[in-house]
């Protein structure tokens, strides 16, 4: 295992980490930042806190050897928000060039970025969902989808792409940039603290002005605005 993450680090191509958020309410979120997102300082500046991050990435995934009571799922619904254009246009590209290849000759590159963009036109929510639902039937416990609907999590991507204007949330009328983090699945049973073993409570970091029900997308320089500690238990 490596364990890159200290308070100098900055975000870089190539290097993707997912950490873990609570807002003002209690409710958690799994932010993945796509290479590009910032995270918080009160995270890098845990000792081992790329060890730490592991540990509860294995504990979300039930992948963990050393913490292995899993909370019962919570058998929510599967209700998408915003969704990343760059992942679906990739998509649809490799689709309609499987399809493709051979037959078009010289015109195949402009025949298929005419098709992906009437397809990212055509995009919806009902397909995404469906494509989710499937996904979460076939391998459960390593789809995103389980993460809303029986984990009980918010998840949160960062916006990707090689270029500024590669990618954007699709639904979100705003302006946003890459880094910045956008909400892509709502769960409709929440988790809490409480379903985390007590020994990793301290890798969370907590927001005292968000509300992940209503902050659809985070600005990426404003992270250690909004996450300004870890969770710490009292007595």
């Amino acid at each position: 295992m490596t364990n890159n993450l200290n308070k100098d680090w900055t975000p870089t191509f190539g290097t993707v980490y997912t950490w873990f958020a609570m807002d003002k309410n209690g409710r958690i979120a799994v932010l993945v930042n796509n290479c590009w997102g910032n995270l918080p300082q009160s995270v890098l500046n845990i000792p081992n806190a790329e060890l730490l991050l592991d540990d509860l990435n294995e504990y979300m995934w039930e992948e963990s050897k050393t913490y292995t009571n899993y909370p019962q799922d919570k058998a929510g619904e599967l209700i998408v928000d915003l969704y990343s254009y760059w992942s679906n246009k990739d998509r649809y590209r490799k689709k309609v060039s499987i399809s493709t290849v051979g037959k078009i000759g010289k015109w195949h590159g402009y025949i298929i970025d005419l098709y992906c963009f009437f397809e990212n036109k055509m995009m919806s929510r009902n397909k995404i969902t469906k494509e989710l639902t499937a996904e979460l039937k076939r391998i459960k416990n390593y789809s995103d989808a389980n993460l809303s609907v029986n984990k009980g999590c918010f998840l949160y991507f960062a916006v990707d792409g090689y270029n500024e204007g590669d990618d954007y949330p699709v639904g979100y009328e705003g302006a946003t940039k890459m880094g910045d983090y956008y909400r892509y699945l709502v769960p409709t049973i929440y988790a809490s603290i409480e379903d985390f073993p007590q020994a990793l409570w301290h890798g969370i970091a907590v927001s005292d002005t968000l509300d992940f029900t209503k902050d659809r997308v985070l600005d990426n320089n404003k992270i250690n605005t909004y996450f300004t500690r870890n969770y710490q238990i009292t007595n």
